[in-house]
């Protein structure tokens, strides 16, 4: 599943119907209109539809949920789809495997009903949005912490003056106050002069794990998305400020959604390519990473207990913009684009503050 947490910009199709005296109907006339109307800004979790006729289309899976149990003559269908699919990102992954299997069940009603002849109007109903209709936040837009792998491909560990490879991962923490969503601009603060881009895979925590073995590592993964690290270089280095200048408001972009594990086959197999106003600066496999994802989370798991919703940032391939000659910093109006395969593509405009 691809999985977003979005807000609703306008009306959809259900109460565009429903204020127009149109009932939304289920098989054999079942009227849906009586679910509670969804207000303009509530966040909900979500699934990307990648594929068909309505690829692109955002499925409301609680609104989803809630309809199928109707059609089952549920007592109370919202509060039970509520329940099973909570609207906060956190929340839903500390729920595990009981969330994770609502939204499949609701997504799979989805895709059956859109080959049924006698199936309810989803789109009246509000559960199919168009993309157009949605507004995209980070999958995870608070996380508990976020933890971050220095130097982790040989190439961007040569550029930033390495001769040679760590003993064991370089770990940071960023603020995840940081955090903004795939729609949200990167605003450099005007006390910054050196801020740079770092595409990375992020990978999001799903549940509880301490010291964990590096061949079941892997286990506690919630999803992958894309991340870019964005630093303030003059802080980082010329300062010493390396928390300061990974944590700036903004500086930590995650999206456009959540790939669950069974379609990431392997963490190790993604090509990553970053774009600054349409030029490509990065361009790697994490086949190249020098500590791969699972050796990473059982590294990290031995130090600090993994919650669900902890974002890992697996580290930059070479070609940031303090190793370009000349230096290459974001600029005003620059539109920076993080793209990994199988995963999605990560697309932010820069605007700077005034100092």
């Amino acid at each position: 599943m691809r999985l977003v947490c979005f807000e609703r910009l306008s009306r959809d199709a259900r109460d565009a119907l429903t204020s127009s005296g149109t009932e939304a109907l289920g098989p054999a006339g079942f009227a849906l209109d009586g679910f509670a109307p969804i207000g303009r800004g509530a966040r909900r979790i979500g699934a990307l539809l990648g594929a068909g006729r309505d690829a692109g289309t955002i499925v409301d899976l609680g609104r989803a949920l809630a309809v199928k149990l109707a059609l089952g003559d549920a007592g109370a269908p919202e509060a039970e789809a509520d329940s099973l699919i909570p609207c906060d990102p956190l929340a839903f992954l500390a729920h595990g495997s009981r969330s994770l299997t609502a939204a499949r069940r609701a997504l799979d009603f989805v895709l059956e009903s859109q080959d049924r002849y006698d199936a309810p109007d989803l789109r009246a109903a509000g559960v199919l949005l168009p993309r157009s209709a949605v507004r995209l936040h980070a999958p995870v837009p608070r996380p508990g912490k976020i933890v971050g792998v220095a130097r982790n491909y040989a190439d961007h560990a040569r550029e930033r003056g390495d001769a040679a490879p760590p003993q064991e991962p370089v770990l940071f923490l960023k603020a995840p106050s940081a955090v903004i969503g795939p729609e949200d601009d990167i605003c450099v603060p005007g006390a910054v002069s050196e801020p740079d881009y770092e595409g990375e895979l992020a990978v999001v925590i799903g549940r509880s794990a301490r010291n964990l073995e590096r061949d079941a590592a892997l286990s506690v993964v919630a999803g992958y998305c894309v991340a870019d690290d964005v630093t303030a270089r003059d802080f980082q280095n010329v300062r010493g400020q390396r928390f300061l200048g990974k944590s700036c408001d903004t500086f930590a972009p995650l999206g456009p959604c959540l790939v669950t594990p069974d379609e990431i086959s392997d963490p190790q197999d993604l090509g990553l390519v970053t774009r600054l106003s349409g030029e490509e600066v990065q361009s790697a496999r994490t086949k190249d990473m020098h500590f791969p994802v699972a050796e990473i989370l059982a590294f990290a798991s031995r130090l600090l207990r993994l919650e669900p919703g902890d974002v890992i940032l697996t580290g930059t391939p070479g070609g940031v913009g303090a190793a370009r000659s000349p230096a290459r910093w974001l600029q005003d109006g620059d539109v920076v684009e993080v793209e990994i395969e199988r995963v999605g593509r990560l697309r932010n405009y820069v605007r700077r503050e005034r100092a």
